[in-house]
């Protein structure tokens, strides 16, 4: 039992936990900004409990679906060889995820869409890898959800639910999330290229791949001005918070040299271990967003995530698994 919990516990990737669970506490930060009504302490944090540990949770059932071209990225994860019985480990997933269900349905049911919804991209993430972009696109909307989620477990659901500044927030989200998942795609350009996964990077060659790497990197800031300019976020008041401009000033700039990470070195090693600032630069911009409602709290989010998503990944220094 030990020894497939701690098999478990590895496959998780715990330095990923920040990204699905900086993208909830969006969501929660955001229905407290509303004032509607408070967030009960308790109920936030089994909110933020659940959100942090989904991304490893859904991370075991990638492995699942992805053993093929693990075999060659990634020999010595636990599923490969042979540590983590890969049957037993979904069964598990699959029973924690029937128990957020529960939860989220105790804590309002209409959090339990986009649960369904998230779960069910992550399964489809798979099979939209082998078609370029769109398993980009697919993964990014995958943690987009878990804003979603975070602000409709949050409490009764505000009308109307759909507005332009909601939206946007969500939709950055998703543009973060698919920005750091074509980078880490380098990493995994053999096993992809042998199990016909026709990624971006696979389709077009790596020289090209870095390229759009770097054109890539200004897609969020780009999406945010657009945004900002058709008046979904408030422009007038986001340019004079301080808080705000710090975490995007930040975020652009750990963006950036991501993008000149992977263009100086896209193919070997290194291609892990720039994946610690690639999740970083897509943890700031989340918590550039919580800065918009919560400007203290998002400097508190920046400092934690940079320094634990560090720490965490030095506990997964072998470049295969």
């Amino acid at each position: 039992m030990m020894r497939f919990l701690k098999a478990y516990v590895r496959s998780m990737r715990l330095y990923f936990a920040f990204v699905t669970g900086i993208a909830g506490w969006i969501g929660v930060a955001f229905y407290d900004f509303m004032g509607e009504s408070e967030v009960v302490p308790v109920r936030r944090m089994l909110i933020l409990t659940m959100l942090f540990l989904s991304y490893g949770v859904n991370q075991v059932i990638n492995d699942f679906f992805g053993l093929r071209e693990d075999r060659i990225n990634a020999p010595n994860r636990p599923m490969v060889i042979g540590e983590l019985n890969p049957h037993i480990a979904l069964i598990v997933s699959a029973l924690l995820l029937a128990g957020v269900g529960i939860v989220s349905w105790r804590l309002g049911p209409l959090a339990v869409v986009p649960l369904v919804a998230g779960v069910l991209l992550n399964i489809l993430y798979e099979y939209a890898k082998a078609f370029s972009l769109l398993g980009n696109a697919v993964f990014g909307l995958s943690i987009a959800m878990c804003t979603v989620y975070g602000f409709l477990a949050a409490g009764p659901p505000p009308a109307p639910l759909f507005t332009a500044n909601r939206v946007s927030v969500v939709l950055l989200v998703a543009i973060l999330n698919a920005l750091m998942t074509y980078f880490t795609y380098f990493k995994d350009y053999q096993g992809d290229l042998a199990a016909g996964k026709r990624t971006f990077i696979v389709k077009y060659g790596v020289n090209a791949a870095r390229y759009a790497g770097v054109i890539a990197a200004l897609l969020p800031t780009l999406a945010f001005f657009l945004f900002m300019r058709m008046g979904w976020l408030p422009a007038k008041d986001i340019l004079f918070m301080r808080d705000f401009v710090f975490c995007g000033v930040m975020t652009v700039f750990l963006q950036a040299w991501t993008a000149v990470l992977y263009f100086r070195h896209p193919i070997g090693e290194r291609t892990y271990f720039s994946l610690v600032t690639n999740v970083r630069a897509c943890v700031a911009g989340q918590v550039a967003l919580i800065a918009i409602f919560n400007g203290t709290l998002a400097l508190y989010l920046f400092s934690a995530s940079y320094v634990l998503i560090g720490f965490l990944f030095d506990l997964y220094r072998d470049a295969r698994s």
